[in-house]
C-alpha cells in the first residue's frame, strides 16, 4: 500500500492568494512607517491645490477603488471557492481601507471630494522630469482619458452578475487584472507628477500590492482555462 501523503506535501490551493496577502499587508506597514518616519523628519510640505496631481489622484483612484470592491463582494457571492473568495476578501478590504485614507487626504488638505475639472485630467499633466506619461487608455498628454484605465463597463459588470461557480470567477479574474493594471498605472503617474510624501508612500504601495496580485490572479486564470 502506498504511504498516505503528510500534511506537508498536500497542495494549499490558497497558498499563493496568501502570499499576495502578505505582500499587501507588508506594503501598507511600509506605508504607515513611512507617514511615521516623514512627520518626524520631512520639512513642512505644501498643500496640495484643487487642481493638483496629488487631488486628483485622490478623487478618481476612489472611484477606482469603489467599482474594485463591488466586482469582488460580487464574486463573493456567486462562487465558493476558496481562493477566489479570501483574494476578493483582501482586494476589498484593503482597497475600503485605501479609500478611506485618500477621502481624509482631501477633508485635511480643505478640498472638495467632487473635482472641477473632467475625471482624470489630472494625468494630463506634465511630469516632474519633464516628460509626459503614456496611458495605455487615453490620449497622449493633450487630453484626459474617455475612461479610467482599467475600468470596468457597466456591460462588464452585467456579465459577471449573471454568472456563477467557475465562469463568474474566470470573468472576475479577467476584469480585475485589467483593473489593476490601470490601477497601477494610476499610481506611477501621481508618482510621477508628486513630491507629497504621503502621497508617493501610498501610490507606491498600491502599486507593488496590485503588481503581486496580477500575477497571483493570471495564475488563477491560467488554471481555470
Amino acid at each position: 500500500m502506498a504511504p498516505a501523503s503528510s500534511p506537508e506535501s498536500a497542495p494549499d490551493p490558497g497558498r499563493r492568494v496568501r502570499l499576495a496577502i502578505a505582500a499587501v499587508l507588508t506594503a501598507l506597514l511600509l506605508v504607515a512607517a513611512s507617514l511615521v518616519i516623514g512627520r518626524l523628519s520631512a520639512p513642512q510640505q505644501s498643500t496640495p491645490t484643487d487642481t493638483s496631481a496629488e487631488a486628483g489622484f485622490a478623487r478618481d483612484m476612489q472611484v477606482h477603488h469603489a467599482q474594485a470592491v463591488e466586482m469582488s463582494l460580487t464574486v463573493r457571492d456567486l462562487t465558493t471557492d476558496p481562493e477566489v473568495r479570501l483574494l476578493a476578501y483582501d482586494i476589498a478590504t484593503s482597497q475600503s481601507q485605501q479609500s478611506g485614507q485618500m477621502f481624509g487626504w482631501l477633508n485635511l488638505w480643505g478640498l472638495s471630494q467632487t473635482a472641477s475639472q473632467p475625471a482624470m485630467t489630472w494625468m494630463t499633466l506634465p511630469a516632474l522630469d519633464g516628460g509626459g506619461h503614456e496611458m495605455e487608455m487615453g490620449t497622449g498628454t493633450d487630453a484626459p482619458p474617455a475612461t479610467m484605465p482599467g475600468y470596468a463597463t457597466p456591460e462588464q459588470l452585467a456579465q459577471l452578475r449573471a454568472a456563477t461557480g467557475v465562469e463568474a470567477e474566470k470573468i472576475f479574474l479577467t476584469l480585475m487584472i485589467a483593473h489593476h493594471k490601470g490601477g497601477v498605472e494610476m499610481a506611477e503617474a501621481v508618482i510621477a507628477r508628486s513630491t507629497n510624501s504621503v502621497v508617493v508612500a501610498l501610490a507606491t504601495s498600491m502599486a507593488q500590492a496590485q503588481t503581486s496580485e496580477i500575477g497571483v490572479m493570471e495564475d488563477m486564470l491560467a488554471a481555470r482555462s
